[in-house]
């Protein structure tokens, strides 16, 4: 018997973008003789299944339902590939929760808190072999203390919006004079910003994911790149930056990198596949937590298909064991 599911995409993010290359990605590798899937776009004005033959048909919020030339279709579960708001901060996975249909991806509090980059190395600070670089937390209505945070933090720091995914209002900052201005062009996009002792190293990120009812880490990848840092440019421009998967790595570091995933992912009570980003310093030395994604791209060339491919499998296989982990 097929499953029914809904592929949900779109969102109310400038990440919307992504969201449809990565859905795209998913309806493509999903196995049709498995699945019956509907592709459904969330926007600021609605959510919508588009059939290729016919007008778009409003979601009924009531029950998450679709009626189809006047038969009413429900969903056995929901492939979230929302990225930013409102699929990866917990929202969707609080409303799924109420009307008791399974979905593919971290539950609500741990997507929520997981979008907090402060909250998250709170909770992480303290596995093994784990650290975290020293930071401030500031809040838009709270005042703080600007030579304060100057004489606590090393020179350079990145200042970082504390809720989001990519990158956007974030500044690599070199000269404490420029530190005022990096805060006011994090706080156009947050309330709650982050600023963190910058960690020379290399930079990495690794998928994990629970199929088969075991934790499995995927092969990390290596990011290299010319910019200052891993920006959204970076990220989504071809060419501007270097990534190597299977990362080249001792497997020594790889059985560590492994071990801390796995703790990360548990510690943080995860489900469905997510992407954790680390540094590397010096010689693969510490391992420095920088954040996790919890609904990672799945475009044709982000980084989880790279590495399911890396580990040889096919991404068909992937996503048929990732439903059956979460929606069942």
């Amino acid at each position: 018997m097929k499953k029914t599911i809904a592929l949900l995409t779109g969102g109310t993010t400038g990440e919307w973008v992504i969201s449809v290359k990565s859905a795209a990605t998913i309806a493509h590798n999903l196995d049709a003789d498995k699945f019956e899937v509907y592709k459904i776009m969330l926007t600021q004005q609605g959510w919508f299944y588009e059939p290729a033959d016919a007008v778009k048909i409003e979601v009924d919020r009531n029950d998450f339902s679709l009626t189809i030339n006047g038969k009413k279709i429900i969903f056995d579960g929901v492939f979230i590939a929302i990225h930013g708001s409102p699929g990866e901060d917990g929202k969707l996975q609080g409303y799924f929760d109420m009307l008791n249909l399974p979905y593919t991806t971290c539950n609500a509090l741990t997507s929520s808190v997981t979008m907090n980059k402060g909250y998250t190395k709170a909770i992480v600070n303290g596995i093994p072999n784990l650290h975290v670089a020293k930071s401030a937390q500031i809040f838009k209505n709270i005042p703080y203390d600007i030579d304060q945070l100057k004489n606590d933090l090393k020179i350079p720091y990145f200042v970082k919006p504390n809720n989001g995914g990519s990158s956007i209002g974030m500044s690599k900052v070199t000269h404490a004079a420029d530190l005022q201005e990096a805060i006011e062009k994090a706080f156009k996009e947050d309330d709650q910003i982050l600023i963190e002792e910058f960690i020379s190293g290399r930079e990495f990120t690794v998928g994990v994911v629970k199929i088969d009812g075991e934790i499995t880490v995927l092969p990390a990848t290596e990011v290299e790149t010319a910019k200052e840092f891993f920006d959204f440019e970076a990220k989504y421009t071809p060419g501007v930056a270097t990534e190597t998967t299977p990362a080249p790595i001792r497997a020594e570091t790889k059985a560590r990198v492994g071990q801390i995933a796995k703790d990360v992912y548990l510690k943080l009570n995860c489900s469905g596949v997510v992407r954790i980003d680390f540094i590397l310093t010096e010689d693969e030395g510490d391992f420095y937590f920088i954040e996790i994604n919890t609904i990672p791209g799945q475009t044709a060339t982000s980084f989880i298909p790279q590495q399911v491919a890396a580990m040889g499998m096919k991404l068909n296989d992937f996503y048929t064991k990732l439903i059956r982990e979460t929606i069942g």
